[in-house]
C-alpha cells in the first residue's frame, strides 16, 4: 500500500430511513477503505421525466439526491420548491439532501423539513440568524448543513461546527449548474475538516460544483466525503461506472 500525509476513515454508524450519517476516524496515511457519497444534483436531471431519472438514480446506486433551491434574489437564478420537493420524497427514500440558495432560510426552515428534507443546508451568508436557523433545522428532525460561498473564508463556519450535521463548501459560485471547479476552494475543504478533526467532530464534509472524477480525488483528499455531481453524473454513458470513479479514484 501507498501512502500519503492523512486519510479519514468513514464508517456507516446509524441509517435511519436511508439518512447517512457518518463517523470519522483521523489517522495517518491512507486507505482504500474510505467511504464517499454521491449526492446527484437534481438540476441537471430531465425535469419532464423526473421519476423515471430518480429510479435510474436508485438503480445506479447513488446514495442521495441534491435538491436546489433557489430564489432569485439570493442568486440570480429560480428553480424549485416545496411542492416539488413533497412529489420527490413521495417517490423515493433516497436520502433528501436539500440546498437552501434563499435570502430567509430561517422562515422555510421547518417547511421543508416537513415536506421531506433529510439535510437542510443553508448559506451563512444569507440575511438568517446562523445559529437560529441551524436550531429550527434540527428542532424539526432534520440534520443541519451550513453553506458557503467560495469567497467566505473556511473559519466562518468554526464556530458553529459542533451543532452541524454537515458542511457543504461550494467549489463554484452558487446559482447555475455546468460551472467549473474552483481549485482554491480545496484549502477551504481541507480547513475545515481538520478542524472538525481537532474537535473530535464527526460532520460530513460535503463539495459542490464541477465535480467529476478528476476533481473528486482532490477534494477527498483534502477532506470531503459527500460528492454533488450534475452534468458529468447523468450524462455518463453508464452511470454506476461513472458513480464508482467519484467514490473510489486513485489510492493516493
Amino acid at each position: 500500500m501507498t501512502f500519503c500525509k492523512k486519510y479519514y476513515i468513514i464508517k456507516v454508524c446509524e441509517i435511519s430511513q436511508k439518512v447517512i450519517t457518518v463517523s470519522a476516524v483521523t489517522t495517518t496515511g491512507r486507505s482504500d477503505k474510505v467511504k464517499n457519497y454521491v449526492s446527484a444534483s437534481v438540476l441537471s436531471a430531465d425535469m419532464l421525466n423526473l421519476q423515471d431519472e430518480i429510479r435510474k438514480l436508485e438503480s445506479n446506486g447513488i446514495e442521495m439526491l441534491h435538491f436546489d433551491v433557489m430564489d432569485g434574489v439570493f442568486v440570480n437564478n429560480i428553480t424549485f420548491g416545496l411542492p416539488v420537493l413533497e412529489m420527490v420524497r413521495k417517490s423515493t427514500d433516497m436520502t433528501l439532501d436539500v440546498h437552501l440558495m434563499i435570502t430567509d432560510p430561517l422562515k422555510y426552515a421547518e417547511r421543508f423539513a416537513k415536506a421531506g428534507a433529510d439535510y437542510i443546508s443553508f448559506h451563512i451568508e444569507s440575511e438568517s440568524d446562523t445559529a437560529e436557523t441551524i436550531k429550527a433545522i434540527r428542532s424539526c428532525g432534520a440534520k443541519a448543513a451550513l453553506a458557503i460561498k467560495p469567497a467566505t473564508p473556511a473559519e466562518a463556519v468554526y464556530e458553529y461546527l459542533d451543532k452541524l450535521d454537515m458542511v457543504l463548501v461550494m467549489t463554484v459560485e452558487p446559482g447555475f449548474g455546468g460551472q467549473s471547479f474552483i481549485p482554491e476552494t480545496t484549502e477551504k475543504v481541507r480547513k475545515i475538516r481538520n478542524k472538525a478533526d481537532e474537535l473530535g467532530l464527526d460532520i460530513m464534509v460535503e463539495v459542490d460544483g464541477g465535480i467529476n472524477d478528476a476533481t473528486s480525488e482532490i477534494v477527498k483528499e483534502a477532506g470531503a466525503n459527500v460528492l454533488v455531481s450534475g452534468s458529468y453524473l447523468f450524462r455518463a454513458a453508464d452511470m454506476a461506472s461513472a458513480a464508482a470513479g467519484l467514490r473510489k479514484g486513485k489510492i493516493c
